[in-house]
Order: structure tokens, then sequence, then C-alpha cells
């Protein structure tokens, strides 16, 4: 087997541990900041779901982002090896600040970078929105920039008709929130693994078809459980650095707050994925806690320096991962 090919796959997985690193360990952040579940208790929830979510969900988000770049299969791998290599390396970065970064944004900003650096524009396949699905780079685009503060509008909606509902609550009323908290983050998990985890398993799909590995852009099986993993193994290995930042330093979350969050999150993440469209969990997780602080009208109490940096990250993701893709693809065939 070609060693670029290898090396391609094997950073396709590593880009689906830091991809746990930042967004699977969103889908629990709530759930663990609110206390209604152990760290542990919340790993094995997000292992399974992660797991379900890309077998159970199809391949929707794979074949979006499998389809962003357009060139030879004898550069496919330099290309997409590059790409991934930028943006796995902008990761480390977020993760090492606890940033809610874009991995999507990052994998995106990669591939175009390694594209352009390969064949210039026509080696890009810039698309848009067809036929209510997003096709290339910019339908890829517009899933990242409007599912944000479609998480922010879902919170602020559920928390107030939650609130308007709990208004007489005794201590009755803890015993089923916390069922809620964790139904809803059991979903967030099956959504993340069925729109991250396919990011992954689209660009392996897309190597081992221009290999002539398979024959169809359909991914096996083991390619999907592989990354499903990966993403689980990220979240245990490195993700709590997000969680406090998600769950405690944007706004102190409770845990009728918490519910909204997932809620509202796992809507918005579950109906991307059934069109393909591509989020990032970090960042509509993020918006949804922002969302959670405006349905309680406590604007104040959202720490607003936070959602700035989140927001310069999002706006440098990426330029930043195209110039480290760009740069790692010049570089391809000695390090190969």
């Amino acid at each position: 087997m070609d060693a670029g090919l290898v090396v391609a796959v094997v950073l396709a997985i590593a880009f689906a541990v830091t991809n746990g690193f930042l967004d699977a360990a969103n889908s629990i952040a709530a759930l663990v900041a609110t206390r209604a579940a152990t760290p542990g208790q919340a790993i094995v929830l997000a292992s399974v779901f992660n797991l379900l979510g890309p077998l159970l969900l199809g391949a929707a988000v794979a074949n979006t982002i499998g389809g962003i770049v357009s060139v030879t299969p004898s550069v496919t791998d330099q290309v997409i090896g590059a790409g991934l290599a930028g943006a796995v390396a902008w990761n480390f970065i977020a993760w090492s600040r606890g940033l809610p970064s874009s991995s999507g944004q990052a994998l995106v900003g990669g591939l175009v970078g390694a594209a352009l650096a390969q064949g210039g524009v026509d080696a890009v396949n810039w698309g848009g929105w067809h036929s209510g699905h997003p096709v290339g780079v910019f339908g890829t685009l517009i899933s990242l920039a409007i599912s944000p503060p479609l998480g922010a509008l879902g919170a602020l909606v559920v928390i107030r008709l939650l609130r308007r509902v709990a208004r007489r609550a005794t201590r009755r009323w803890r015993a089923p929130t916390r069922g809620g908290q964790w139904a809803t983050a059991a979903a967030l998990a099956f959504s993340h693994g069925a729109n991250d985890a396919q990011k992954s398993v689209g660009v392996i799909a897309a190597l081992l078809l221009a290999s002539g590995k398979i024959s169809t852009r359909a991914a096996p099986t083991w390619v999907v459980v592989v990354c499903a993993a990966a993403l689980t193994i990220g979240t245990a290995l490195g993700g709590w650095r997000i969680i406090r930042t998600v769950g405690r330093r944007i706004y102190r979350i409770q845990p009728l707050e918490g519910l909204a969050c997932t809620a509202s999150s796992a809507a918005v993440i579950f109906g991307a994925s059934l069109v393909g469209a591509p989020t990032s969990t970090s960042q509509v997780v993020a918006s949804s806690v922002v969302g959670v602080g405006g349905g309680r009208w406590r604007w104040h109490h959202v720490h607003w320096e936070v959602v700035r940096r989140i927001g310069v990250a999002w706006l440098i993701t990426l330029p930043s991962t195209a110039l480290l893709a760009a740069a790692v693809f010049e570089l391809w065939g000695w390090l190969t």
C-alpha cells in the first residue's frame, strides 16, 4: 500500500481524535457541568451514541465533505493528507487554549488550502446549496455559519418555555429534569456522531476511492467504527478543557438550562445531519449556552470576553488552516 495513502488515513483518524478533544466533549459538557452525571458516566454515554450516530443515520455529511476537492487520483492522498495535517495542527492549538473552535471549519480550510496549492481554483469544488442539500465549499460554509445562530435562538425559546412550565415546580422536578438531561445529551451525542464522525469518514472514503480500494464513495463499515471510536478516545483524553469553557466560563448553567442547551443543540445538529450539512458541535453548543443566558434575561451574566475569543477563533480558523495545509502540501513529497 502506498505510504502517502497510509499517512493520509492515519491523519484522518488523528483528526477524529482531535475532533473529540473539541467537539465531542460538547455533547456532554452541560451534563457534567450541572453534575447530572459523573465524567465516567458521561463518557460511556458519549461512546455509545457517538458510534450509533454514523452507523444509523447515513452518510450524507460524508458525501458533502468528500466532494470538497476535485483533483486527480494521483494527487488525492497528497492534497487530502496536507489538508488534514493543517486541520489537526489547528485543532491542537485551539484545544491547548480551551477554545471551542470548529473542527469542521478547520477541515474545510485545510482541504481548500491544499487544493489551491496543488491546482489553483479549479481544484476546489466551490458548490453552493442545491435541492435542499449543501454542496462543496460554499454549501459547507453556509451550514457552519447558520447553525450557531439557530442553536442560540432555539435555546432561548426552549429555556423560556421550560421556565414557564416549571414556574411552580417543586423538588419533584429534579428527577425528570435530570432524566431529560440524559436523554437530550444522548440525542446530542448521536447527532454529533452522525455529523462529525462522518467528516473523517468522508475523507477516508475519498482516499480509498482514489486509490482504487473501493468502487463507490460509500465507506466500509470499519471506517465508520474506527472514526467513531477515535471521537470517543479524544473526548476521554482531552475534552475537559472544552467542558469547562462551555459549561462554566461562558455562562454558569443550571440543570434546567443544561436541558434547554442540549435539546436545542441536538435538534439543530440532527436536522443538519439529515440533509448532509456539516456543523460545528462546539459552536452550536457554545451559542446555545449564550442563548440560555439571554432566555433568562441575564445577558450581563454571559462572559462576553470568552464569547469574543470564540468568535475570533471562528474568523481566523479558515485562513489559518488553509495556510498550514498549503505549507504541508509543499513538503508532502519529502515527508512521505
